[in-house]
């Protein structure tokens, strides 16, 4: 059958200093018996090959809805994209038949989902589980499968790869099985990894162990890297850039040491003041009053008008636009300036 030009995919290699992935003005929503529920609103960010871009909010806040749009793992119904586009290297991938979206997706785009015990099949060993990758997308046979498996649980300094290979997925502790995960995902080099909350759940120790995984396998094949997290400590030192989200938009977007030095709306500044502090020592821990916003009944205004200490009447009435401060980044609170004379240097 011929292909239709919405059949052609992305060149390999990409578009010489153009982005690697662009998401611009995404919606996607989702139709419940309660009503219509706006999961994401106009979610617009970038992400160049070797860069890592970290993802912020609370539960809620639509960070795993827009990955998940991008990997085209919705289901629809009830999920629903009415506008927006994702192109990867110059092609909109919603323009992609359905076909061509599988090619890309595990071997172009990939991704690492966050309960690792979840998302393995308890009934197939490990080996058997990341062998799939090769056996579907490149016809290998089990035996020469099995033997790629192993390589990448050396990879991801598994020890005792080629013994344990043939063991399920019970058998591992949660780092171990994260890192099984990583195997997946990298299995066939992909160009984009979205690693959604890589870390939860496993302990502190273990988390440095996988950031520092993930920073070294970054650099070894230049990919691009989204981080998906609610933790601003996780992303301090593996991030170049975050997108800070709160009730499906992007409220403020900036290089990471701008967000950490200065932040620039009084919800990045809050999730900010309630990581503790060594300095700090004794002292009651910062919380942000309220809770994040029912999307099935989304305030008036800003949506985060109901937690703010910078409130006035206009934020809400009026939905504050993502104004840009500098080329490199922008905030949507309409006193942007306010939040950053407050903020010590």
């Amino acid at each position: 059958m011929k292909k239709t030009a919405t059949d052609v995919l992305p060149a390999e290699g990409g578009l010489g200093n153009d982005p690697l992935l662009s998401v611009e003005d995404l919606h996607v929503e989702f139709a419940t018996r309660a009503g219509l529920v706006k999961a994401v609103n106009g979610v617009s960010y970038t992400l160049s090959a070797g860069e890592t871009l970290a993802v912020l909010g609370e539960s809620g806040s639509g960070k795993s809805v827009t990955a998940q749009a991008i990997m085209g793992i919705l289901d629809m119904p009830p999920a629903r994209i009415p506008k927006g586009a994702i192109r990867f290297q110059g092609t909109d991938l919603l323009k992609l038949s359905e076909e061509a979206r599988t090619q890309i997706r595990g071997r172009r785009i990939a991704m690492i989902f966050q309960d690792a015990l979840s998302a393995l099949n308890p009934v197939f060993t490990v080996g058997w589980q990341i062998g799939e990758m090769f056996r579907v997308h490149q016809g290998m046979s089990k035996r020469d499968a099995e033997k790629k498996a192993v390589e990448l649980m050396d990879r991801v300094r598994i020890p005792a790869a080629k013994q344990r290979v043939h063991d399920f997925p019970h058998q591992f502790s949660g780092g171990m099985r994260q890192r099984i995960m990583i195997a997946m995902s990298i299995a066939l080099d992909p160009e984009v990894l979205i690693a959604d909350e890589p870390t939860t759940a496993l302990d502190v120790t273990v988390q440095a162990q996988i950031m520092e995984l993930l920073a070294e396998l970054q650099r070894e094949s230049n990919m691009g890297l989204i981080l998906i997290t609610h933790d601003l400590g996780v992303v301090a030192d593996v991030a170049d850039k975050i997108a800070v989200m709160y009730g499906g938009r992007i409220v403020e977007n900036a290089p990471v040491h701008d967000i950490y030095r200065r932040p620039a709306h009084p919800y990045t500044k809050g999730l900010l003041e309630s990581i503790p502090r060594v300095d700090l020592k004794g002292q009651d821990l910062y919380a942000i009053k309220g809770l994040p916003p029912n999307l099935l009944d989304m305030p008036t205004g800003c949506a985060f008008h109901p937690r703010c200490p910078y409130r006035q009447d206009n934020c809400v009435t009026s939905v504050p636009e993502l104004y840009e401060i500098d080329p490199n980044r922008s905030s949507a609170c309409h006193y942007w300036r306010e939040v950053l004379d407050g903020t010590d240097e």
